[in-house]
């Protein structure tokens, strides 16, 4: 298919200890099954970033630290994102929002969408990040994956569960496919329009 937009898989945690690998691996089976677009995981493990301390967001002034124009450069590479979004607190990590306000340019007039865990299925982070994403331009898809409750115990071995998100996929295959449909068609819509001002250019 020509035009494959390129989504990003945003690992959102960095502990030693995280469970996001799980569903990280998962998010991009399901989404290299497809073949209507790219995917690589960006994690933020790679990027070890200041808390955030330049003059001003990079839409009105340039980052001078190294590590966040590398950061900028790579998310700019893609047409959308997926974030794997880890609940701490009833809210994102702060990792993954130091990681968003590091940037605001690349993350402007594209979508994304996430698979979130927790007990109550990252319900309040993906609340949190939705907000912050409009705040910089981007497009949240109303569809996204949520693992709580009884799934993610089942499946999280800090809590004696299997590790294997095959155990849970009947229940959140469904929304995976939805929340996927909705990333690649936001993309491709917002690819054209950005692409529009060159054009007439």
């Amino acid at each position: 298919m020509a035009n494959k937009p390129k989504i990003a898989i945003i690992v959102s945690s960095t502990r030693p200890t995280r469970f996001a690998d799980v569903p990280t691996a998962w998010i991009k089976a399901q989404a290299e099954a497809r073949g209507d677009m790219e995917v690589e995981v960006v994690d933020l493990r790679d990027y070890p970033l200041p808390f955030f301390d330049e003059v001003a967001s990079n839409a009105w002034a340039p980052s001078q630290n190294p590590v966040a124009q590398k950061w900028q450069k790579k998310i700019g590479e893609f047409d959308g994102y997926i974030f794997v979004v880890a609940e701490y607190n009833r809210s994102i990590t702060g990792a993954l929002k130091n990681a968003l306000d590091q940037a605001y340019v690349e993350w402007a007039r594209k979508p994304f969408g996430a698979i979130g865990y927790g007990s109550m299925g990252a319900a309040n982070a993906l609340g949190h990040l939705q907000n912050i994403g409009v705040e910089l331009q981007m497009v949240p898809t109303r569809n996204n994956v949520r693992i709580g409750g009884s799934d993610f115990f089942k499946v999280h071995s800090g809590f004696g569960g299997s590790g294997n998100l095959a155990d849970i996929e009947a229940t959140i295959a469904p929304a995976a496919k939805a929340m996927l449909d909705d990333v690649v068609w936001w993309a491709r819509a917002t690819m054209a329009a950005r692409a529009e001002p060159a054009k007439a250019a």
